[in-house]
């Protein structure tokens, strides 16, 4: 999925802004950062990590390089007993598996697409109730208040 949210506001408004949708936690370096430490706190971090893999494989343009990677993928997160291996239905997973050998930069695009609807659903709810997440809010509204206190 692409990412399709920037925004520009002060560190405690970004911290707020990324319960707006997972898109703003995944394209912010610390809401990722973030992101990425409670979902290993809930050993599920393969999924951002797959995720992420996904948005990098997708801009390779050397065939060589697409080969490396898709295999790289492949047996990172997808084949059976992968070290990283994600949890996608039986059909996606066969599908990668049978097209593997001549791979393409959307060959992966079903299982991102059911790893990023994961994480939105499932993950991304749980990280804004988070103890984690409540306190990088707090973190930032101090900071800012702190930052402004001179001027009251």
């Amino acid at each position: 999925m692409p990412v399709k949210c920037c925004f520009h506001r002060s560190n405690a408004g970004e911290t707020m802004a990324w319960s707006e949708s997972v898109d703003t936690v995944l394209s912010n370096k610390e809401g990722l950062a973030a992101f990425r430490t409670f979902l290993k706190s809930e050993f599920s971090e393969e999924n951002v990590e797959f995720w992420l893999a996904c948005e990098d494989f997708k801009k390779t343009r050397s065939s060589t390089k697409i080969a490396l990677k898709a295999q790289k993928i492949y047996s990172d997160f997808i084949q059976a007993d992968a070290p990283k291996e994600i949890n996608i239905d039986f059909h996606t997973k066969n599908d990668i598996s049978q097209n593997i050998s001549e791979p393409t930069l959307s060959c992966f695009d079903a299982a991102q697409s059911s790893i990023y609807c994961l994480m939105a659903k499932d993950s991304f709810p749980r990280f804004l109730r988070s103890e984690m997440y409540k306190e990088l809010v707090k973190k930032h509204q101090d900071r800012n208040q702190k930052r402004w206190l001179p001027f009251l």
